[in-house]
């Protein structure tokens, strides 16, 4: 039995079960009661120190924005006083009294001062294209022959391959999402080869449509960047990119490994910083997954469930930060927040590889997975919220949290001090304000986790069916492809026609540590009419439809 504090963590549906075959209660229909465990209600409980971190960075990165206002209308409203004669004459009145030296002296200070500013502020980061690697249709799979092929294998028992079946039918996942043929092998298809070989399908068959719309040449990529969590060999992906397309030597190569679905945002944040350090460049990054690498063919639970959500999938952005690719760019990057709850060990574990009773390697997901994952996000968010809100938003959460503190306080004597921090709901019943979170943005892409994941996080942050459209349609037909998602999510969005300039893209994603991150794009022009390697193009009309929800 549930804490009563966790009560409302839970939620209860009525299965049916069926015709029972044999027993007692043989030819009746039969029902079972299942019990889930939801996202934690994150926008009821608001941790201050990270209200606090979101306005230090909104001052540190934006404190001009309240000056420069002032001193404008402060300025026009003196001038706009006088004439023009009389502005000429105040003006050569007051400098008048100057030599020629002085006011040369005055004027490159000038210039030096506004030398200075433009060259250190941070440089535009743009995103000039993106590609989605799509698998051709022999590695298509239903949920039926994705079950068939698991048994083939001859690595499963009946129990794990029913369990297998009934995490499918609930998944949200389709029957034309990619999987490896090695799956169906009775070998041990965990090995380096086998990674390699999957490795440089997706990679590569994303890199060239990549290279193929920017007509980049690969020789002129200055910081690459390569995100897979399991696969990780000796030489790197990244050098097995180099050597493919005979990149410079002084290329700024990085690989990242082993920080899950989320590690796409934190490439995308590496890049940024490496483009910020060296004007004049450009930046790909690349994410994946590989599938049969992260295969497991033991008996736990925990650990089969990553084999029923995982597809097949590659990502690759091109990044610039010269001045001259605005005209060609699609977005620019405006905010990227990042949290991390790794200090906890409960939260440390939540996916952790490992080896089973059997010695089988694998993936094993904490059944509080949802629960981390919430209290993730709503840190996250807190963070991000006064950075993106508008100040109307602003003012009234902030005005809710003020009213809940003080009310929560009263009489409560030195336990009110212990709690300062954190705002739980209040004996007061001030009803907590929830931000709306579609004033700040056009478009939302939300890692695709899995159907319940995503109708939660729908639930939490109050956002309409059309705003999770594009991950409950990238969940249905590409499955979990990891990091790589939120981007056939954007393409999604793409192909739809639906991206306009000026709109403000959320991108928000999680992984094993355990992270959560944002990322916010801004559209620099409208997007009319997708590239004709989109991966939605030949399913795009049957999306979406009333399944999905």
């Amino acid at each position: 039995m549930a804490p009563t504090g966790e009560q409302h963590l839970l939620s209860t549906e009525i299965v049916n079960r069926g015709i029972e075959s044999a027993g007692p209660d043989a030819g009746s229909m039969t029902f079972s009661v299942r019990v889930r465990r939801r996202l934690p209600d994150f926008v009821q409980s608001v941790n201050l120190k990270y209200v606090k971190l979101g306005y230090h960075y909104l001052i540190n990165h934006a404190i001009y924005l309240a000056t420069v206002p002032v001193l404008v209308l402060v300025f026009g409203a003196e001038i706009g006083s006088l004439s023009r004669e009389e502005l000429w004459r105040k003006l050569w009145d007051s400098t008048a009294g100057y030599d020629l030296a002085t006011v040369l002296a005055f004027f490159a200070v000038s210039v030096f001062t506004l030398s200075v500013y433009f060259m250190s502020r941070p440089r535009s980061i743009y995103l000039i294209d993106f590609a989605c690697f799509k698998p051709t249709d022999d590695l298509k799979v239903t949920k039926e022959e994705f079950i068939e092929l698991a048994r083939k294998s001859g690595k499963f028992d009946e129990a794990s391959l029913e369990f297998q079946k009934k995490i499918l039918q609930s998944s949200g996942i389709g029957d034309e999402t990619y999987v490896p043929k090695a799956i169906m092998s009775p070998d041990n298809i965990t090995t380096m080869k086998e990674g390699r070989a999957e490795a440089s399908m997706v990679i590569f068959g994303a890199l060239d449509e990549l290279f193929k719309k920017t007509r980049v040449r690969p020789k002129d990529v200055g910081v690459l960047v390569v995100n897979c969590s399991i696969f990780n060999p000796t030489p790197s992906l990244s050098a097995m990119i180099i050597n493919h397309y005979k990149m410079r030597g002084n290329i700024l190569s990085f690989n990242l490994g082993g920080m899950g679905c989320s590690a796409g945002i934190i490439a995308v944040d590496l890049a940024r910083d490496m483009l910020q350090a060296n004007p004049n460049n450009v930046a790909v990054v690349v994410s994946t997954e590989m599938v049969g690498y992260n295969w497991y063919p033991g008996r736990d639970r925990s650990m089969l469930i990553p084999n029923c959500y995982i597809r097949m999938g590659c990502s690759a952005v091109l990044l610039s930060n010269r001045g001259r690719d605005y005209p060609r760019a699609k977005y620019r990057l405006e905010h990227i927040v990042r949290t991390h709850k790794g200090a906890d060990d409960r939260y440390f574990r939540s996916v952790y590889q490992e080896e089973d009773e059997q010695r089988f390697k694998g993936l094993k997901i904490s059944k509080d997975l949802v629960e981390i994952g919430g209290d993730a996000l709503k840190t996250n968010i807190t963070t991000l919220g006064p950075l993106v809100l508008p100040l109307s938003e602003q003012l009234l959460f902030f005005a809710t949290l003020v009213k809940r503190y003080f009310s929560g306080s009263k009489g409560k004597g030195t336990n009110a001090a212990k709690k300062a921090d954190t705002l739980a709901p209040s004996s007061s019943g001030t009803k907590p304000y929830i931000p709306d979170y579609k004033l700040a943005f056009e478009h939302f892409c939300v890692h695709a986790a899995s159907k319940t994941v995503v109708n939660e996080l729908q639930r939490n942050l109050g956002l309409s069916d059309a705003n999770v459209e594009p991950s409950r349609a990238t969940l249905h037909r590409f499955g979990n492809t990891s990091s790589s998602s939120i981007w056939y999510e954007l393409a999604y969005l793409e192909a739809k026609g639906r991206i306009k300039r000026g709109d403000r893209i959320w991108q928000l994603s999680f992984g094993s540590g355990f992270k959560c991150n944002s990322a916010v794009w801004k559209s620099v022009r409208s997007i009319k009419k997708p590239s004709s390697n989109n991966p939605w193009l030949d399913c795009l009309d049957r999306y979406p439809f009333e399944a999905l929800s």
